[in-house]
């Protein structure tokens, strides 16, 4: 993967674009993105969809990973746990996402999301890091 568009910028991720969600800082294995809640985003009980949570948590490690990755490195999500604490109705969410482990071809990352100084969710997850045209 080119290392030439940021993943701070527009366009890097479509479905990130898609849901809203920000990056406002990555660096050094680490991230921080932010999402506003809309009613685009709710299941039928009018809170934040969970899928929305876990694809932000997702995204969070992934591009906290992507900033530790040298041109001819890729990665992917091999699994991921999350638990719920708190159910969003309102304002925004914020995650901050640290690389915890990185070895040659798997890397730990975690996740915690909060809404002001509330935990909302916190994930862990374990990521393939391979070379580009070699999956």
């Amino acid at each position: 993967m080119s290392k030439k568009l940021s993943p701070l910028s527009q366009g890097f991720s479509p479905f990130r674009d898609f849901i809203g969600l920000k990056f406002l800082k990555v660096e050094n294995g680490c991230s921080e993105c932010e999402i506003e809640f809309n009613k685009d985003l709710a299941n039928p009980y009018g809170t934040m969809h969970g899928g929305v949570i876990f694809a932000m948590a997702d995204s969070g490690m992934g591009t906290a990973l992507y900033s530790s990755l040298v041109e001819d490195e890729m990665c992917s999500t091999i699994e991921t746990k999350i638990v719920f604490f708190k159910a969003v109705k309102s304002g925004t969410v914020t995650c901050t996402s640290k690389v915890i482990h990185r070895s040659r071809r798997i890397a730990v990352l975690e996740s915690e999301l909060k809404q002001g100084s509330r935990a909302v969710a916190k994930a862990i997850a374990t990521w393939s890091v391979f070379k580009l045209g070699r999956e």
